[in-house]
Order: structure tokens, then C-alpha cells, then sequence
């Protein structure tokens, strides 16, 4: 009895051992199973990113079926969109409606979407900046539609690049290079000219608002060229005109070069150069025309007198003109009354001042003769000598035409010229009058608390509680602050003398020197700019950034990077300041935008080397590097 039940004991642990055996070769299987299902799904999700989907006739693409549908095809409309946009969503069923029509032509069109907020690199490569923004694809190679945004005007553009026989126009856009440029430009009585680098975003973006205008332009009478140069490819040509940048656009008359400073987009541009194709003075016939300049303007009245138009010192005066129409307005006339008011005779220039300006210290008006041998930059002496009175006005309107020499001596408090308070204003005036005549070395200014309370704020004056305040904008971006006190003459004379005596410390925003400093970049602030970046015995390559800049930011574990790499070299600093919380105070380390990066070699402080290279890497900026530096120990291969 005891054999049985032990032979029953056996027989049930070989049937469970069994039993768990085939469990696990069940589990075993099933995760194989699921593991195949799982490539399977892999597959179909795969499947799901390349397949066109349709929705209500317009075809879905994206960064992974893009390219693979344009195979083949000849022409296909496709609008950039995103989900969010207003005027996208309003579109959508006159986009539907668009697809039906193509759809319908004979061979068939594709009418497709691509959401740009996902297929970012279709976006990008496209320089989709706004939305919707629609392109015909024309075997692979995309064209502009800027039409209006309906169905007939659509449907009939894309018919019409379906064409067979179609192909694209020509550039309106003039390409200049080495073999034509000075022909062209010397020929030319007014053309714009682009400086551009080929891997340079501002210029990509710039590119099909250059091109319109210069569509537009080029069907203007008389037609105003626009032209460009790759300036990558023509060093010689930028070189010769000073370009450091991209894009860098000039004006050329008969070949001189002007600089560019309107706006940069189509309808800008074409206004802008339609202006100044025009004559750079205007005519004024009566007395009573140059009389309310006189009375009411801001600016001083500049006016040319002359006996005709054929009067050789007229077009000596234009020529002048047209150098500077950017920065004066000018006026002239052939008027004998006029003339008279002025007490003028032919071929003399009369700069009169507005009245409110005038003082018991400075004249009136200014007269200058006009010779047959006048040079055209003694004309030019002269407007720019005279043009602004003992103490004139600041206004965010002016200041970067008439207040940019230093030092300059700004009085700050409520400005305001309008009848009821024009007394009080005066007034104040008066007392900077008194002692700005005593110091023609220095430009004077009285300029409203309200539009410049943020300059006031970095004097750390906005809360001095005084009526009036004084700063000095000095040389090299250095600013100086006259402690709060009841203004008067000679309150402000003993602030102005101690700065000619040197005795004044300038005011710079700074963030607290960092107590740690170690790290393979180094942070430089208001306070260390001098000891770091302007010491004599290194070499500094200096990033200005700022905390909010996406560029910035993407930019900084390579220039980490960097600093680990040469970390090692004692006479070299990588370092980086944030331009929003720090004053830079030297003007020739201008920051125009995020990140801006100097070299600062040792043996030319004053004279910094921009990074214009669009290769931000370790590589590119090793290279700048290697080329610019002056106490590199090792050689790159040794690095």
C-alpha cells in the first residue's frame, strides 16, 4: 500500500512538472508572438507616416511622404498651413472646393496641405513664414502664388503653370558679378543693390519680397533696377564697399554708393526707391511756404537760391543734396521774393533755424556761397556744421540723425513746445543756454523725461524726485549722471566741469561679479567688461546673449564646447555676457541682435572682429579662431 501511494506521489510531480513546462512554452510562444505582432505595428505605423490620406479631396502630406508623392508628378498646388490660424480655418472649404475643381482637369491636379507647425523641416525648407502660404509645385521645383485667396484666381494660376509648354519668368532681380558689375552700376542713374551670402537666413527671407519689388519696379516709368551680388563669391566687390554683413543693401547713383535704410519688404522697397528716384530737394515758390517752415518746424529750413535750373551751382547743390537726403530735408527756389526774405543772391545756401530755437548766443541763419570750384563736400561741411542750434531738441525721432556725436550733454524733464507750455519749457532752456555757450566743444540737448525714461532709468535717475535731471552720454557708449539737485546755471556748470576734469565715474548696469568664475566659459558683467575683455595680455572671443534668445540657447553646448577645448590656453578667454542685464561700454562692440560674437585680440581692443560666419560649430568657430588669434600656443591638430 505504501509502494502505490508513493508511486501516485511520483506520477503527480511529473504530471505538474509537465504542466509548467508547457505553461512556459506558452508564455515563450506568446511573447514571440507579440514581439512579431509588435513589428507588425511597427510596420503599420511606419505604413501610417508615408500614407496619403485624403480628407474631403485634399491630400495630407508631410516631412515623410513629401518628396515620395512629388515623384512624378508635374504639377501639384499645396497650401502651408497651421491648425490655429484664423484665416486657414476660413480657407478650408474654398480650398476643398479648389481641389474639386483640379481634380476634375484633365489629367487630373493634386491639391494638398501640410500642417508646417508639424512638418517643420517642409516649413523650413519652403521659408514658410506665415500662413496659409500656398506654392505650385511645378515637377518638383516650387512657385510663388502671392494672387488673391479665391477659387477662380487660384484654380486659373495653376492651370496656367499645368501648361505643357509652361515655364517659370525670368528674375526681375539683376545678378551682378565681377564682369558686369561696374558697368551696370556705373550706367545706372538710380539701382539697388543686395550684398548677399547664399546659407544667410535674413537673406532667404528677404529674397521673395526683393524679388516682387523688383517686378514692381521694373514696370515703373522711368523702370528702377534692382540687382544682386553673392558676396561669398564676389569678395572684391564687398570688400570694396564696406560689407560686413548680410543682407547689406545700397543704392548706387552713376556708380556712388549710398546706404539703404528703408524698409525691407515689398511694398516698403518699392515705395522707399520710387522716393528716391525723385529729386533730393523741392521747390518752393512763395514766401509764405518757406515762412510756416520757418515758424513751425522742428529742423532747421535749408534753402538753395538759385536764377534757373541751368544755373551750374543747382546742379552742384543737387549732387550735395542726394549725398545726404537721408538725414535733411531740403528746399530751393528760383523766386526773387523768396530770395529777398532770405537775403539771399543766386547760387547762396540759407540754413535758417525755427524760431522757438533762436537764442541772444547763436545766429539766426547761416548763409554759404556756391562756386563754380566748390568742392561738393564744403556743401556738405556746411549743412552738417550748422544744422543744429546751441541747444536743440532730442526726440526718438531725430536722435540717430543730429545726436550721435559725443559727448553729449542731455537736460531731461517735461518738454513740450504746445502753446500752454511752451513758457515753462523755455525757461528751462534758458538755463542750460547760459552755460552751453561756454563749452562749444560739447553738444546740448534738452530731451522730454517721458520719451527717454528708460535711458533716464539706466542713469539711475528716474526716482531722483527733481524736475529736472542731467546726464552725459560720453565717449565709448560711457554715460555719466549730475546728482539729484535743484537745478540752476551754475549747478549744471560745476557738473560739466568736473566731467572736462575727468573727476566723474561713469554709471554702468551691471550684474553682481560672479563669485565663482571657473567654469570653461567665462561670465563677464558690466563691472569686468574692462578687466576681462579689454586686458591687454589676452585674446577674448566674447558671445552678447540674451536669456530669451532661441538661438542663444541652441548655440550654447557648443560653445561650451568650445571653452572646454581651449580651456588649456592661458592666453585665450571664451567668454559670454548677457546684453539685456549688462551695460557694454565701448560703442565699438555694438550688439544689434542675438547672440552677437566678437574676437577681441590682444593688440586691438578698440578694433573687435565680428563673427559673420553662419558656421556656429566647434569647427567654424576653431577656424575664426586660429585665424584671428594672437597668443594661440597650440596648433588645432595638437587641441
Amino acid at each position: 500500500m505504501r509502494k502505490i501511494a508513493l508511486l501516485l506521489i511520483v506520477v503527480l510531480g511529473v504530471a505538474h512538472f509537465v504542466t509548467v513546462i508547457r505553461g512556459e512554452a506558452d508564455d515563450v510562444a506568446k511573447e514571440v508572438d507579440e514581439e512579431e505582432g509588435g513589428d507588425d505595428n511597427d510596420e503599420e505605423d511606419k505604413d501610417d507616416v508615408t500614407e496619403v490620406k485624403d480628407e474631403n479631396g485634399v491630400l495630407v502630406l508631410n516631412d515623410d511622404n513629401f518628396d515620395m508623392f512629388m515623384e512624378g508628378k508635374d504639377t501639384v498646388l499645396v497650401e502651408f498651413y497651421a491648425p490655429w490660424c484664423g484665416h486657414c480655418k476660413q480657407f478650408a472649404s474654398e480650398y476643398e472646393k479648389i481641389a474639386l475643381t483640379l481634380k476634375e482637369n484633365e489629367p487630373p491636379i493634386p491639391v494638398a496641405k501640410v500642417d508646417a507647425t508639424k512638418s517643420s523641416s517642409l516649413g523650413s525648407r519652403f521659408e514658410v513664414s506665415g500662413y496659409p502660404t500656398f506654392k505650385i509645385m511645378k515637377k518638383g521645383e516650387p512657385v510663388e502664388y502671392d494672387g488673391p485667396r479665391n477659387e477662380q484666381d487660384i484654380v486659373a494660376r495653376v492651370m496656367e503653370v499645368a501648361q505643357p509648354d509652361w515655364k517659370p519668368p525670368p528674375e526681375a532681380t539683376l545678378v551682378l558679378t565681377k564682369d558686369n558689375f561696374d558697368e551696370v552700376v556705373n550706367s545706372a542713374d538710380i539701382i539697388l543693390v543686395e550684398f548677399y551670402a547664399p546659407w544667410c537666413g535674413h537673406c532667404k527671407q528677404l529674397a521673395p519680397e526683393y524679388e516682387k519689388a523688383a517686378k514692381a519696379l521694373s514696370q515703373r516709368s522711368p523702370p528702377i533696377p534692382l540687382a544682386k551680388v553673392d558676396a561669398t563669391q564676389e569678395n572684391d566687390i564687398a570688400n570694396r564697399f564696406g560689407v560686413s554683413g548680410y543682407p547689406t543693401l545700397k543704392i548706387f547713383r552713376k556708380g556712388k554708393a549710398f546706404d539703404y535704410n528703408g524698409p525691407r519688404e515689398k511694398i516698403g522697397i518699392v515705395d522707399y526707391m520710387s522716393e528716391q528716384a525723385g529729386p533730393p530737394s523741392k521747390q518752393v515758390q512763395t514766401v509764405k511756404q518757406v515762412q510756416e517752415f520757418i515758424k513751425d518746424g522742428d529742423d532747421a529750413v535749408i534753402v538753395g537760391v538759385f536764377s534757373s535750373e541751368q544755373d551750374m551751382t543747382y546742379d552742384l547743390y543737387l549732387e550735395a543734396c542726394n549725398i545726404l537726403r537721408e538725414d535733411f530735408k531740403f528746399l530751393h527756389t528760383f523766386s526773387s521774393d523768396v530770395a529777398k526774405l532770405l537775403k539771399a543772391s543766386p547760387s547762396q545756401v540759407v540754413m535758417v533755424h525755427p524760431e522757438k530755437f533762436r537764442s541772444k548766443y547763436e545766429k539766426a541763419s547761416y548763409t554759404f556761397t556756391i562756386k563754380d570750384s566748390t568742392e561738393v563736400s564744403e556743401v556738405q561741411d556746411f549743412f552738417k556744421k550748422h544744422i543744429l542750434p546751441l541747444v536743440g531738441h532730442r526726440k526718438q525721432s531725430n536722435d540717430a540723425k543730429r545726436y550721435t556725436k559725443r559727448p553729449l550733454v542731455v537736460v531731461y524733464y517735461g518738454v513740450d513746445f504746445s502753446f500752454d507750455y511752451r513758457k515753462a519749457t523755455q525757461f528751462w532752456r534758458s538755463k542750460v543756454l547760459e552755460v552751453a555757450k561756454d563749452f562749444p566743444e560739447y553738444t546740448f540737448a534738452i530731451a522730454d523725461e517721458e520719451d527717454y525714461s528708460a535711458e533716464l532709468k539706466s542713469l539711475g535717475l528716474s526716482d531722483s524726485g527733481e524736475e529736472v535731471n542731467v546726464g552725459i552720454l560720453g565717449d565709448g557708449g560711457k554715460k555719466f549722471a549730475m546728482e539729484p539737485d535743484e537745478f540752476d546755471s551754475e549747478v549744471l556748470r560745476d557738473f560739466i566741469m568736473a566731467f572736462k576734469k575727468g573727476k566723474l565715474k561713469p554709471i554702468i548696469k551691471s550684474q553682481p561679479v560672479p563669485k565663482n568664475n571657473q567654469g570653461p566659459v567665462t561670465v563677464v558683467v558690466g563691472k569686468t567688461f574692462d578687466d576681462i575683455v579689454m586686458d591687454t595680455k589676452k585674446d577674448v572671443l566674447i558671445e552678447f546673449y540674451a536669456p530669451w534668445c532661441g538661438h542663444c540657447k541652441k548655440l550654447e553646448p557648443d560653445y561650451t564646447a568650445l571653452g572646454k577645448k581651449y580651456k588649456s590656453e592661458k592666453n585665450l578667454v571664451i567668454a559670454k555676457m548677457d546684453a539685456t542685464a549688462n551695460d557694454v561700454p565701448y560703442d565699438n562692440y555694438k550688439t544689434e541682435g542675438f547672440p552677437t560674437i566678437y574676437f577681441a585680440p590682444s593688440n586691438s581692443k578698440q578694433s573687435p572682429i565680428k563673427f559673420e560666419g553662419g558656421d556656429r560649430t566647434i569647427e567654424g568657430f576653431s577656424k575664426f579662431l586660429e585665424q584671428h588669434a594672437t597668443k594661440l600656443s597650440q596648433s588645432r591638430d595638437e587641441l
